[in-house]
């Protein structure tokens, strides 16, 4: 058998040693102090600082950009998916009141394409550096049968810490409490399976055109990255303000917020109060989706809702204008039914 078999069979060992050579110096630009190994290690090592936390506790999370990964592909738009995994897996332990410690991701491929590969892991990396967050490591795996051609997947896991004494764990939350949304840039990462065929399936719009409704081609509106919410809800930890906060993703504000209420409680959210992205718009009118549908399969703008007593409402928004967060009081929290109710400002 000869040198080259493994590459008759589909997997290029070549194109994964090119990746390496290519992302290693966005992968060492990520590399904070507590970083001990090198890339190329077969795990990823990282000291922890103690002193930074009275009792830690570590928060892991792990997810996928989901079918947003094909968009990109059509479009030829690489470099966003990889802030997309990066914000969506910052946000989920950020909710808890966790910082970020480091980051592993896993790309999978047909055909490992070394430039593509290149470009997705360094908008990983340079998402990763923004937010504080080492990049320890990841794997490239060349998978021919597994995926179509032309098309990989992405996948991502966070590790951060939080003082026990401060994790955000929703027992604070009280009736009447206060919603503020901070606001979505569009889809981020969840709702693509609907979107894709509504909109390029079903009424084939291209991607590259601007649809009637949008002010920029719809590979941007799609492809706009996952919002990063780390500095407003630091604020608001900050300021003892956060009483709960709630990504809102897959499964929408119906199936998210819940998860972050005493159980049997719910909220009433009024719709109309934030602005929302007009891509939900357009999916709505050429799919016609209805309401119901669209909040529990699309975050609606609601990027991220966050609980604050009703009297800390004006210092929530000072703490978040801050920031530079826009903010919308857009419910409350009740004890008299479970579930999420939306109804029409």
């Amino acid at each position: 058998m000869s040198k080259d078999s493994y590459a008759a069979a589909g997997v290029d060992i070549a194109a994964a040693d090119r990746t390496l050579e290519l992302i290693k110096p966005a992968v060492r630009a990520t590399y904070t102090p507590h970083v001990v190994t090198d890339v190329g290690s077969y795990g990823g090592m990282f000291a922890l600082d103690l002193s930074r936390w009275r009792e830690p506790v570590l928060v892991g999370s792990v997810d996928s950009v989901g079918t947003k990964v094909m968009v990109a592909a059509a479009a030829g738009q690489h470099g966003g998916v990889g802030y997309d995994m990066v914000h969506h897996s910052v946000n989920d332990i950020a909710v808890m009141g966790a910082e970020p410690l480091f980051f592993l991701d896993y790309y999978a491929t047909a055909k490992l394409e070394p430039e593509i590969a290149a470009e997705v892991i360094g908008g990983l990396a340079a998402a990763c550096r923004e937010v504080g967050c080492a990049l320890v490591g990841g794997e490239l795996a060349e998978l021919p049968g597994m995926y179509t051609e032309g098309h990989y997947d992405l996948v991502g896991t966070i590790v951060g810490a939080v003082d026990r004494s401060n994790a955000i764990d929703g027992s604070r939350v009280g009736d009447g409490d206060a919603l503020l949304a901070l606001p979505s840039v569009g889809l981020h990462t969840n709702g693509y399976s609907l979107a894709r065929k509504v909109l390029l399936a079903d009424a084939g719009l291209d991607l590259h055109a601007v649809p009637a409704g949008l002010e920029v081609t719809l590979a941007e509106a799609l492809l706009a990255p996952h919002r990063c919410y780390l500095a407003p809800l630091r604020a608001l930890w900050s300021a003892g303000l956060l009483r709960a906060a709630a990504h809102i993703t897959g499964g929408g504000v119906y199936d998210n917020l819940p998860r972050v209420l005493p159980k049997g409680w719910g909220a009433q959210v009024r719709r109309g109060t934030w602005p929302e992205p007009p891509i939900f718009g357009l999916i709505a009118r050429l799919g016609q989706v209805p309401a119901a549908d669209l909040f529990r399969t699309f975050n609606m703008g609601l990027g991220m809702l966050v609980v604050v007593a009703q009297a800390d409402v004006e210092a929530a928004h000072a703490a978040l204008t801050a920031v530079g967060s826009e903010a919308y009081l857009v419910g409350e929290v009740t004890a008299a039914h479970a579930g999420v109710v939306v109804a029409e400002a």
